[in-house]
């Protein structure tokens, strides 16, 4: 397969996954299309490591996933403590975590 293919999805999947940030409010839904744009540039990494026929694009792949993990972490665990304090699950409803 030529490389405007995977090019061409990963730039669907960023557009996707922008769109869900700038659309929805729910901070799950928002985590997880964050997820997608991560996984999008991902896959634009893998993509011109094998056009380039090297390996050093990988090692970047897998420090994105890495950051990708720990955004989760964070993100869910500032869900959950949301959720029991009984605060409000839309983004622009958030006022108590203003600084």
């Amino acid at each position: 397969m030529a490389i405007e293919w995977y090019l061409v999805l990963s730039a669907l999947l960023f557009g996707i996954g922008f769109a869900g940030v700038m659309i929805r409010r729910n901070p799950v839904v928002i985590l997880l299309c964050l997820e997608l744009m991560l996984s999008a540039g991902a896959l634009a990494f893998l993509a011109f490591s094998r056009m380039l026929g090297n390996q050093d694009a990988q090692v970047m792949v897998l420090i994105v996933l890495v950051v990708a993990a720990c955004e989760v972490v964070v993100g869910l665990g500032l869900v959950v403590a949301m959720f029991r304090r009984r605060l409000p699950l839309n983004v622009d409803e958030m006022k108590e975590l203003e600084g």
